[in-house]
């Protein structure tokens, strides 16, 4: 029998990426609701009613309300926004951080999918900092490029309509709403310096966290401690500067769901940056919304989604 899934908010752009993962699955029955009853109150509540799990691909606020709509029901909810990330109401969804964070993904009622930014920042820094390799207090600076589909509609717009700049940073006040996700995640008590920018490409990120080397933290730990920890994932490659080479391109890994990380630098300068690049709108969005559901439903872990 097929699992019935209500995505709220199936219009935007995680949304229609949703869809289009599942549409084609015939373990998954969407329930869709026409484009004049998206936002009826009553309509929305219906379908969440009828849905073994909802993903909400909706702002902040709007999300807290679906969930207030689902108050006396059975339906399980995964909140694609960054409304409950902190929240220790709801299970953070990304499970490759622990074998414990799968379990509890599969079990959970309430499930929060990780933000874009946040996904590449946490994939490197929670097992460095498990690891000793990162001290929970160090002062960080991270740095990263999104293709522009990450900003929603408008700045979607903007660059189809060829009106908008080659690259701009941004959010340099350094109020990014992914900041305390990434703290939180990845066990840091120092605030970060984050330097988010979005470039003149559709889909694909780039996040690059530099860092001193010495005795203990070489380049070669770096990577030990990375590639054990990820080792036997469907969906994060801990990969070799070498096979990498001397250019990181932002849009490698689109059109999948993978992560990959891997540790550059030198050991005679001191000097290393660890980069991981994921699609903003796989892994980063709507595929690790995909997984989440998979893992909540006890199907294959990758059922839909491409790691290749």
């Amino acid at each position: 029998m097929a699992h019935k899934i209500f995505i709220d908010g199936e219009a935007g752009t995680t949304g229609l990426q949703i869809r289009d993962r599942l549409q084609l699955r015939d373990d998954i029955r969407l329930i869709q609701l026409d484009a004049d009853r998206r936002k009826d109150p009553t309509a929305r509540r219906e379908a969440f009613a009828q849905a073994d799990i909802g993903i909400l691909c909706l702002p902040d606020e709007a999300a807290k309300e679906a969930v207030a709509l689902t108050a006396g029901m059975d339906v399980r909810l995964i909140d694609a926004s960054s409304a409950h990330r902190v929240d220790d109401r709801w299970v953070f969804g990304f499970a490759e951080l622990s074998s414990d964070l799968r379990d509890q993904i599969a079990e959970a009622r309430y499930v929060s999918n990780p933000g874009c930014y946040a996904s590449g920042a946490i994939a490197i820094l929670s097992p460095l900092v498990d690891a000793g390799l990162i001290y929970d207090d160090e002062a960080l600076s991270i740095n990263a490029v999104s293709g522009y589909t990450g900003g929603g509609k408008a700045l979607i717009a903007e660059y189809e309509d060829e009106g908008a700049p080659a690259h701009f940073l941004y959010a340099l006040n350094q109020h990014h709403k992914h900041i305390p996700e990434i703290m939180v995640q990845s066990g840091l008590t120092t605030r970060p310096i984050f330097s988010p920018a979005v470039g003149n490409f559709a889909q694909g990120m780039a996040v690059q966290i530099p860092l001193r080397l010495d005795d203990d933290r070489r380049i070669d730990s770096l990577h030990d401690a990375l590639s054990d920890h990820y080792s036997g994932q469907n969906f994060v490659r801990v990969v070799t500067a070498e096979q990498i080479g001397s250019r990181i391109v932002p849009t490698d890994v689109n059109g999948t769901n993978v992560l990959r990380i891997s540790v550059h630098g030198d050991e005679a300068n001191g000097c290393a940056t660890v980069v991981a690049v994921l699609d903003n709108l796989g892994k980063g969005a709507s595929g690790a919304a995909v997984q989440n559901m998979n893992i909540m439903l006890d199907l294959d872990e990758t059922a839909g989604l491409s790691a290749d």
